[in-house]
This record gives C-alpha cells, structure tokens and sequence, in this order.
C-alpha cells in the first residue's frame, strides 16, 4: 500500500505535470478569436493567477532564457516532494524549540507560489525578464546605490511605521503583487478582472488591492501620486495598453522573499494585455526608468484562468505584526541592541 506521504507527493506531482503542460497548448493556438464585450473589445473578465516557479528575474543555475520540459518536470517534481514534507504533520514529542531559536513563520499550508516553471509561446522560461537577454534588472551604478540605500534603510530603521516596507504596514501587498507591474510571489497570486468600456478594474488577492485603469481616459496632474501610480489605457487592436506614471514615492522598493527591485517614482511602466487563448492572457510589460536602468528593460508572464473566488485578505483588520515590530525594536533601544532584519515585507 502506498504511504500517505507517497500519495500526496504523487497526487501533486501529477497535478504539477498536467499543469506545465496545459499553458503550452493554449499559447500555440494561432489566430485565437477572444470572447467580447457588448462594446466589441476582448473580454478580459474573470479570476487569472501568475502563480509560478518563475521568477521576475533569472537564478544563477540557469544559463540561457529557456529549459527543456524535462528540466521543467524535474523541478516540479522537487518542489513537490518539498511541498509535501512540508505539510507533513510536526512530530507531537518533538518539543519546543530550543530557547532563543526562531519559532518560524507560514508552514507550507499558506504557502502558494506555484508548482511549476511559466511557459510563455510554447517555451519553458527562466525568468519573466526577456531583456536584457540575460533575464537581469539592467542597473545603473547611480541606480543600484538608490536601491541599495534605501533597502538597507528600511532593514535598519525602526523610528516609526512610515518608514517600513509596505507589506508590512498593510498599505498594499508586498513584492509588488499589485503592481504595476504585477509580478508574483509566494502566496495570494489571484487578481479579479471587471470591466466595463471605460475602466478595467484589477481586484488584487494580495492585501486585497483594487487597481482602476481608466480606458481612453488622460493622466492627471504629476503631483497626485497614488498607491499603484495614474493608469490610463488604449486599444492596440485586440490587445489593452495600459501606461502608468506618477507612483507614489513610498512604492519604489519592492520587497520580495525572492526578488526585491526599484523603481522610482518617475518611471513610465507601459504593459499589455492580450488574451491568447480560453484559459490564458499574455502580460507583457515594460520599466522606462533613465533614474535608475541603463535601459528600458520588458518582461512577459502568462495569466492563467483559476477558479477562484478571490477570497478577503484581511491585513490591516489583523496587523498585530507592525506594533510588535516596533515595541520590539524600542526595547532592543534600551538594551543598546542595533536591529537589522530583512525588508521583505513578511
């Protein structure tokens, strides 16, 4: 008889495979004819996910864009056999932890990243980043010591809530799950579409943001910086451009467990949105940022169809984390303790 432990790794390990496989059959569709909308545009309406083993940029063990679909197996077979030990239940006699050691945050029972390598155009790819080639956020020396500050800022300051990462303050998700762009991370990777002939409404999972796109509509004065930046977009045929200026300066550091990235608040993000099949939207996206790149650097990521719904994600409603962070940076004050911790939004 097969072993629990063994079951649940097959069981996922089947589901992983089935699903690496699906967004390869969607993308080679040519000529795909998209549902409508009574005002005659590509209906982009639904609950899509970005939820995935790709990264916003490429990890040093792959050498090139793409991997075989047999490479692609082998890592979703690991991380489902990680996956499930996770999940296996903590040994009841095991005891608690020995005094002074972390106690852990999320066991896999929260944890969502996804269960396999993204495939965009019928290719299994390494990073969303397709330029620069070599999947990397193209840097400028000014522009990573702005990144590089900042970040260390927010590891070591503890004055108040203002100056933590956003994640941690409940403002909008972290990692920059809401955008733009909209990269994915490690759990709440599901985004809600609504839309009518004017506006395209983005109901984000994490931090349960809700991003409005006015369609046709013009950008407002530089000075109204909100959380998300000023989107407006256009029709290019069947697909949505959307361009998003002004961001607010808060947002420019993107903590992310994996992948943490700036963008200054004077950037211009231009991303696009085409449905390519029944189950998928290609996102293409594009950072013009002279402040901090070298170039403008563009990525692409599939959005595939979930089957929701897109459940509440109470954060400020339960954020006992922040008073805590900062009641425990103020005593680590009166011990003469420097605290440094990661910015990662977690």
């Amino acid at each position: 008889m097969m072993s629990a432990r063994a079951l649940i790794v097959s069981t996922m390990l089947a589901a992983a495979l089935a699903c690496a496989a699906g967004p390869a059959v969607a993308q080679a569709a040519a000529a795909y004819e998209p549902p409508r909308t009574p005002d005659g545009h590509p209906d982009f309406q639904g609950v899509w996910t970005n939820g995935s083993l790709t990264t916003l940029e490429r990890p040093s063990q792959f050498k090139g864009p793409t991997i075989t679909k047999d490479q692609a197996d082998a890592i979703a077979r690991r991380t489902a056999e990680r996956t499930a030990a996770g999940r296996m239940r903590t040994d009841p006699n095991s005891g608690a932890p020995p005094a002074g050691r972390g106690v852990g945050g999320y066991n896999n029972v929260y944890i969502d990243a996804g269960t396999t390598i993204g495939v965009v155009n019928g290719e299994y790819r390494t990073s969303w980043v397709v330029d620069p080639p070599d999947g990397k956020i193209p840097y400028s020396a000014a522009g990573r010591k702005i990144y590089q500050d900042d970040l260390m800022r927010r590891r070591t300051t503890f004055d108040g809530p203002e100056i933590r990462p956003l994640g941690e303050r409940c403002v909008v998700g972290y990692g920059s799950s809401a955008g733009p762009p909209m990269i994915n991370v490690l759990y709440n990777n599901q985004y809600q579409f609504v839309q009518t002939k004017n506006a395209l409404m983005i109901d984000v999972e994490m931090n349960h943001d809700a991003r409005i796109i006015r369609i046709g509509g013009k950008h407002q004065p530089p000075a109204m910086r909100r959380w998300m930046g000023d989107s407006i977009g256009w029709w290019d045929g069947d697909t949505l451009v959307v361009e998003t200026v002004s961001m607010h300066p808060q947002e420019s550091l993107r903590t992310n467990t994996n992948v943490t990235f700036y963008i200054s608040e004077d950037a211009k993000i231009t991303e696009r949105f085409t449905r390519v099949g029944p189950d998928e939207i290609l996102y293409q996206f594009q950072v013009d940022d002279p402040k901090i790149f070298t170039q403008v650097w563009k990525a692409e990521m599939p959005l595939r169809r979930s089957d929701g719904p897109v459940y509440e994600y109470a954060c400020h409603e339960g954020n006992y984390s922040l008073p805590g962070i900062l009641a425990g940076a103020r005593a680590d004050d009166r011990k003469g303790i420097h605290t440094v911790v990661n910015a990662d939004g977690e």
